[in-house]
């Protein structure tokens, strides 16, 4: 989500201060009103690699979307979209239900079926979006997330016990509309174009939009998004467990300690 525009402070954006320290790629990209695919992201990341390894840099990639980084490091073959399609399989799901589309997902396309959560709207839209609109089952498409090749990336992963991280996430929240979050939604819903589909989804901005539109109060809006991003952290928690590429460090020791294991191997 930082590479929209905009969208600063919930998606905790490095400051202008940290990007004049240390050159940050891949954000602002994208107005809010654009719909931003993993397609177009794996290729905005692909030209801004092959640009600094040409310059003779090295990258640290940062982050916890688990399928945009997996596009990236393992040259995911991904599909293409069908917004025509999509809109009407949205509107099938306004009318009928995620499960609807769910059972009709899973007689087209079981194996992708099963890797959605009968609940999970957005996947399960663009597993029907893509067998629809390709005419092939949406798990055709690559050897699938459960393999894990050989890459040229070095896979590192902070250790935090679920709990911590859930702490941690709702002190941010509190950090956050301190520093104006509240503020930063309005101005993004204030927009002649709005939000993208894409963007509203966003973690705390989602919520936030509900409560500025009337939906919810502020206290219930902040609690729903701390719930929602612990949930979004369990399932990273689950996503990046069974990735046998990832060696996993403590966060807790001596940080210094933990940079030079982190980095020793990159450096040596």
């Amino acid at each position: 989500m930082q590479v929209y525009r905009g969208m600063d402070i919930g998606t905790a954006k490095a400051t202008p201060e940290e990007r004049r320290r240390v050159p940050h790629h891949l954000i602002d990209l994208a107005d809010p009103d654009e719909d931003y695919s993993v397609a177009r992201f794996r290729a905005d990341a692909a030209a801004v690699l092959s640009e600094l390894t040409e310059r003779g840099r090295r990258v640290l990639m940062v982050g916890g979307t688990g399928l945009y980084l997996r596009a990236v490091i393992d040259q995911l073959d991904l599909p293409g979209q069908w917004p025509e399609v999509r809109a009407h399989l949205e509107a099938e799901a306004d009318a009928l239900g995620v499960a609807a589309l769910h059972a009709r997902l899973a007689a087209m396309d079981p194996v992708a079926a099963a890797r959605a959560e009968p609940s999970n709207r957005r996947r399960v839209v663009r597993a029907l979006e893509v067998c629809v609109g390709a005419g092939r089952p949406f798990s055709s498409f690559g050897p699938g997330l459960s393999v894990y090749p050989p890459t040229s990336f070095g896979l590192l992963g902070l250790n935090r016990s679920r709990a911590e991280l859930g702490e941690r996430i709702a002190r941010r929240y509190r950090e956050q509309m301190a520093a104006g979050f509240l503020d930063e939604v309005a101005g993004l819903a204030g927009r002649p174009a709005g939000l993208s589909r894409t963007a509203r989804q966003a973690l705390g901005y989602r919520e936030l939009l509900a409560h500025l539109e009337g939906d919810m109060g502020l206290d219930q809006a902040l609690d729903e998004a701390i719930r929602r991003t612990r949930a979004f952290a369990r399932r990273q928690q689950a996503w990046f467990g069974r990735d046998p590429r990832i060696r996993w460090l403590d966060p807790e020791g001596n940080l210094v300690s933990v940079a030079t294991e982190a980095l020793g191997e990159w450096w040596g």
